[in-house]
């Protein structure tokens, strides 16, 4: 209460099992009637968990909330993301490569529309459908990456299934393989194109990586950050056809006023 209403930061641990689903809704709830969508300063209420969490971990978690589980989560982790901080890792003693294993199941950040989600390992399928703002960086996915979504961004630091990007009208996805070797045969590239980073993408993509690496101690995002820039040649921008436009249209109008 101190820190919902007198917006006095506060850090809290807590147990967690497979039947506690939806963690984070009710608070977000209780956050929003008192400060709309504006919710809470940055990291105001920190949720450290640790064991396996149920379905809707973080469920419309809104902005002021930093939510972190040491351990695994079931499918719809973050689903509806309204401006929180999602962290998912693995424990320091895991005998595991987190790149190589899912610790959070499908659906993930389903409708999301604003926030931040750092995972230390492997999403099930269709990561990120129809997002709409939320920025989230994962390890790898299964089939049906990013399908439908509309805006935000995805940072995949690994292998990803067949199917990406199908019906992606908007947001940007960034794709690392360390070989730089990427299967346009996985794609759905019906509204999308392939294309390099340009310097405004490799800035917002080390700032994400940078971030990665700080909240989940990533191995790989250790790696690219040691390598950097060389690992940039390793990425590929999935970049849809018509926002792209857009963005040129919204960048040209500007430039007019300006002259």
């Amino acid at each position: 209460k101190d820190a919902i209403y007198n917006k006095n930061p506060i850090e809290l641990s807590y147990k967690i099992k497979n039947t506690d689903r939806t963690i984070g809704t009710i608070l977000s709830n209780e956050i929003s009637k008192l400060h709309g969508a504006n919710g809470l300063p940055t990291d105001s209420i920190k949720i450290n968990f640790i064991g396996t969490a149920g379905q809707s971990f973080g469920c419309f978690a809104t902005k002021g909330l930093r939510l972190q589980i040491t351990g695994t989560s079931n499918d719809y982790f973050g689903k509806g993301l309204s401006g929180a901080t999602l962290i998912a890792k693995v424990p320091k003693d895991a005998t595991f490569v987190s790149d190589q294993n899912i610790i959070i199941g499908n659906v993930a950040l389903y409708g999301a529309t604003n926030g931040e989600a750092y995972v230390n390992g492997i999403a099930g399928e269709r990561f990120c459908v129809r997002n709409s703002g939320a920025k989230a960086v994962v390890e790898g996915i299964g089939d049906h990456g990013c399908e439908y979504m509309t805006g935000g961004i995805a940072v995949i630091l690994g292998e990803f299934g067949r199917n990406f990007a199908a019906g992606m009208s908007g947001g940007i996805a960034y794709i690392y393989n360390k070989n730089g070797f990427f299967d346009e045969r996985k794609f759905n590239l019906e509204m999308v194109e392939l294309e390099n980073l340009d310097e405004n993408d490799q800035n917002n993509l080390l700032e994400l990586i940078k971030n990665h690496y700080k909240l989940t101690d990533s191995t790989i995002a250790s790696e690219i950050l040691n390598t950097w820039p060389n690992s940039i040649k390793n990425f590929i921008k999935v970049m849809p056809t018509d926002f792209k436009k857009a963005l040129e249209m919204m960048s040209n109008k500007k430039t007019e006023k300006s002259l």
